[in-house]
C-alpha cells in the first residue's frame, strides 16, 4: 500500500478536475484495482455526497495507474500491467484437497504407462462413409442395435431352441458395460475417499 498525496486543480468550464485533494490521502493497492478512502462522509450523506467520493476514488485510481505502471501499445491496443496485489483477499470456499489417485492411476505411475491420448469423438464409418460420434446418439457403440434387418443366429437357434433377438443382446451387452465401469468408477471412488489402495 502506497500513500500518495493528493492536489486539485479544478477549472469549472472544462467539467470535474482530474486532480483530487482530500485531508487523508488515498491509499492504493494497484493490483487489486484497489483505492482505499478513510476519508469520513458528512452525517447523513446524501446521494451526491456518495456520488462525489466514489467519482473522486475512481479518478484518484486512474490518474495512479497512468503515473506508476509500464503502458504499451500493441496492434491489439493499450495494455498496462499491474503489480503484485499487496492486500490478502479472503476465498470464498476452502483450498479443494489434492484428488486421491484411483487404483489404475497408480498402478499405471508405477508400470510408467503413459495417458491414452484422447483423440476425438468421432470415428470414421467405412460402411457408411462417414465420420459419427463414438458415443451418444447415432454413436458408433450402438451399431447393429438399430438395424431393421438382423441375421439369425443358426447354432444358437439349433441349441435353444429361440431365435433369439441380435439387436436386443447388443443393447444389453451395451449396458452391461456401461454397468460395470460405473460400479469399477464407484469402487474407485470409495477406496479414495478412504485413503486406501483397496487391494
Amino acid at each position: 500500500m502506497a500513500d500518495v498525496p493528493q492536489t486539485i486543480t479544478r477549472n469549472p468550464s472544462k467539467g470535474p478536475p482530474v486532480t483530487v485533494n482530500k485531508p487523508i490521502p488515498y491509499t492504493f493497492d494497484l493490483g487489486n484495482l484497489l483505492c482505499s478512502d478513510t476519508n469520513p462522509l458528512p452525517n447523513a450523506p446524501s446521494n451526491a455526497d456518495l456520488h462525489s467520493a466514489a467519482r473522486d476514488c475512481a479518478q484518484s485510481l486512474l490518474n495512479q495507474l497512468l503515473s506508476t505502471c509500464p503502458i504499451a501499445t500493441t496492434a491489439e491496443g493499450v495494455h498496462i500491467t499491474l503489480p503484485d496485489p499487496s492486500t490478502p483477499l479472503p476465498r470464498e470456499k476452502p483450498i479443494p484437497a489434492d484428488k486421491e489417485p484411483t487404483k489404475w492411476e497408480r498402478f499405471a505411475a508405477k508400470k510408467g504407462i503413459a495417458p491414452k491420448k484422447r483423440d476425438g469423438k468421432l470415428v470414421y464409418d467405412e460402411e457408411k462413409g462417414e465420420w459419427i460420434p463414438k458415443y451418444g446418439y447415432k454413436g458408433k457403440n450402438k451399431s447393429g442395435e438399430e438395424d431393421w434387418l438382423v441375421e439369425v443366429d443358426e447354432k444358437a437357434e439349433a441349441m435353444t431352441g429361440v431365435a433369439g433377438d441380435a439387436r436386443r443382446e447388443r443393447r444389453a451387452e451395451r449396458k452391461e458395460r456401461v454397468r460395470r465401469q460405473e460400479r469399477r468408477m464407484r469402487a474407485n471412488e470409495r477406496r479414495a475417499s478412504k485413503g486406501g489402495d483397496g487391494g
